[in-house]
């Protein structure tokens, strides 16, 4: 396979022939005005990057590299507007060069380098960023520290059921190196494939459980982090109430405080027992209702995602008058046939209508558990083609991307109402028609996390403004009426401005403080979290 330098994912997985022609036909349909022509990134020989500003001393020349491709494909995240770039061949700011460590110790001898010579160090995992993370948007010699050759499980404790991982590790390979032993980790953001652990740790990612291990925090046994000052490794527990945890100082930094290079991580029985099944309802407000009280139940669903009804039918193909909420349960210990039976009443409590059960164990054939070719099967497939589609529709001028976000549940009605206003007026006032799509991926007793997707048609020359002014105004509506920033994209350099105002003073005073002693030389991200 080979990862494309542009866009999302692997070139031989995008969205072309009778698969692009189908997603075509489906936006054409919401908006039959607009000019679907597509437009072809240029190869990167036509990118006239700019030349290399630095040397590396000799001693790190056979981990740097300043091949155009390299450079290229370093250069931005994977964020609407990173793409929209690419595309157009904007890539102001390459990273000098590409340095690829392959221990700890090179690490090290990076950030001594880099601080005696005022280069900027962006870390880099998988470069899935979709807040500007991983880009050195300013002036001056940079790097990209891609820490893709640490990719290593170093060891397995079954007793406690944790493991020492190698922060560059991608998921898939994550996996394939705990399955031997019967584990797992059981974190599949939407970047699986493309994301690696070291990532997730810095951005506090949100993964596979919709409720209690929602995100990669509650995970983490320890870490091990390299800063320009030095090496800090914290202890393993199960838990402690010694001080403020040094763990969470890290988790969330997005590299600017330190690179994480090894973590030991909380793992799990790979399951055994899964049951699901989808709920449509005729109302959206009784939808919430019933996911509010599934959330509050105890119940702990690994799934419990409320699709509104453009969602549904985007990106599911589904018809639903209100809603369609998919709920799952899985175990390594039992069957989970219980748990579901009283979820399933919950939502008949809020007129929720169920559809066909999904039943797996160990010992089911695929037969006996294909059919369950249900709404929730489809929502996964489609799920995991977002990022391909998303690329798809931005080279035909679409305006194609999301928001996140979690507030309360007594927030989230003048919320969600605000926000879908504020969407809608900012396309108004742009002269362009579009629709505003919602979903939980995420629930709480106290709160959902609202994913928000946004489909325009734009006009190609004036994609990035046009995203700008509608990334300010949901954003405003959000964090105006009581929601965060981000829920599980991170801060990096687009959040910046919404996250200053939601941090306290004094915390925003320590944060500095923290980057002053662990990064004196300010190399690492400058810019990201506002540092």
């Amino acid at each position: 396979m080979t990862r494309s330098w542009w866009g999302w994912g692997n070139v031989e997985d995008a969205v072309v022939g009778a698969e692009a022609d189908e997603l075509v036909g489906r936006v054409a349909a919401l908006l039959p005005e607009h000019d679907f022509t597509p437009h072809d990134p240029p190869a990167v020989a036509d990118l006239d990057l700019k030349a290399p500003q630095v040397e590396v001393p000799a001693s790190l020349a056979e981990i740097a590299s300043a091949d155009p491709e390299d450079r290229a494909a370093h250069t931005h995240g994977k964020a609407y507007r990173d793409v929209v770039r690419n595309l157009q061949g904007d890539l102001a700011h390459p990273p000098d060069l590409v340095l690829r460590p392959r221990s700890e110790q090179e690490v090290v001898d990076v950030l001594d380098w880099a601080t005696s010579a005022s280069v900027a160090v962006v870390p880099f995992g998988g470069g899935t960023s979709v807040v500007g993370g991983v880009e050195a948007r300013f002036d001056g010699p940079a790097v990209s520290l891609d820490l893709g050759a640490l990719d290593q499980v170093l060891e397995i404790d079954p007793v406690s059921r944790a493991a020492r991982i190698q922060g560059g590790v991608l998921g898939p390979a994550l996996e394939a190196q705990l399955r031997p032993h019967g584990l797992t980790l059981r974190h599949f953001p939407q970047s699986f494939e493309f994301s690696t652990l070291g990532g997730w740790l810095a951005t506090r990612a949100g993964g596979h459980y919709a409720t209690v291990l929602t995100h990669i925090d509650d995970l983490t046994e320890s870490l091990r982090v390299v800063s320009p000052t030095g090496v800090g490794e914290s202890r393993r527990l199960p838990g402690s109430g010694a001080g403020p945890s040094p763990d969470r100082m890290f988790l969330g930094s997005e590299g600017t405080l330190g690179i994480i290079t090894e973590a030991w991580m909380r793992l799990q029985d790979r399951p055994r027992w899964r049951a699901g099944v989808t709920v449509d309802f005729d109302s959206f407000d009784a939808a919430v209702a019933a996911t509010r009280a599934v959330a509050q139940s105890g119940l702990n669903p690994s799934n419990c995602r409320l699709l509104d009804p453009m969602e549904a039918l985007l990106n599911v193909g589904s018809s639903t008058r209100g809603g369609l909420l998919v709920l799952a349960f899985e175990s390594a210990d039992h069957p989970v046939d219980v748990l579901l039976d009283r979820a399933i009443e919950l939502a008949r409590d809020h007129d929720g209508k169920p559809g066909e059960r999904s039943v797996r164990d160990a010992a089911a054939t695929a037969a006996e558990t294909a059919g369950a070719g249900d709404p929730a099967e489809a929502w996964r497939s489609s799920f995991l083609r977002m990022p391909y589609q998303r690329d798809a529709v931005t080279r035909r001028s679409l305006i194609a991307e999301t928001f996140e976000t979690a507030c309360t549940w007594d927030r989230f009605p003048t919320m969600h109402a605000a926000i879908t206003t504020a969407a809608y007026d900012v396309m108004g006032a742009l002269g362009i028609t579009g629709v505003i799509t919602c979903r939980f991926t995420h629930v709480y007793p106290d709160g959902p996390a609202p994913y928000y997707g946004v489909y325009a048609s734009g006009r190609w020359g004036s994609l990035l403004p046009m995203w700008d002014e509608i990334k300010a105004g949901v954003s405003e509506a959000m964090t105006t009426h009581g929601g965060t920033i981000t829920h599980h994209h991170a801060v990096g350099r687009d959040h910046a401005p919404w996250y200053a105002r939601q941090r306290p003073d004094p915390f925003a005073a320590a944060l500095r403080g923290a980057k002053a002693a662990l990064d004196p030389a300010g190399i690492l991200n400058p810019g990201v979290l506002g540092l």
